[in-house]
């Protein structure tokens, strides 16, 4: 495994347990107990599917395992973009800063490695 596949593995799984960390640390209320589940799914979800993307079968099951990481980032993306309308709190709004910058990265560069996958596996 290359160094760029397992700094990646290591960002994914990261960004999952912050996104955890951060949302023991809001209260439970109605409206967040909605985005709490989400997200905690969501973001979890990009290194649990970037992890098994390296077990891929064929191209076209990492193509496809890949694309799924990209959602969920974009996913994870949208419910930060939520809370971010919703907490006040000013060191929240630091956390949450932080964890949208990484969603956002997630986003281009798992959508740069299924577009170039894509690219690579028509030119065979």
């Amino acid at each position: 495994m290359n160094s760029k596949t397992e700094e990646l593995l290591q960002r994914t799984f990261l960004f999952g347990v912050n996104t955890l960390k951060f949302l023991n640390t809001l209260s439970y209320t109605i409206a967040n107990k909605v985005i709490i589940n989400q997200l905690a799914k969501s973001s979890t979800s990009v290194g649990a599917n970037y992890e098994e993307s390296q077990a891929a079968e064929s191209k076209d099951d990492f193509i496809h395992k890949i694309g799924i990481v990209s959602k969920e980032a974009r996913e994870s993306k949208f419910w930060l973009r939520v809370l971010n309308e919703l907490v006040k709190d000013g060191n929240q709004k630091k956390q949450l800063k932080v964890l949208s910058e990484e969603s956002e990265q997630l986003c281009k560069i798992f959508t740069s490695i299924k577009l170039t996958s894509q690219e690579n596996k028509k030119k065979k």
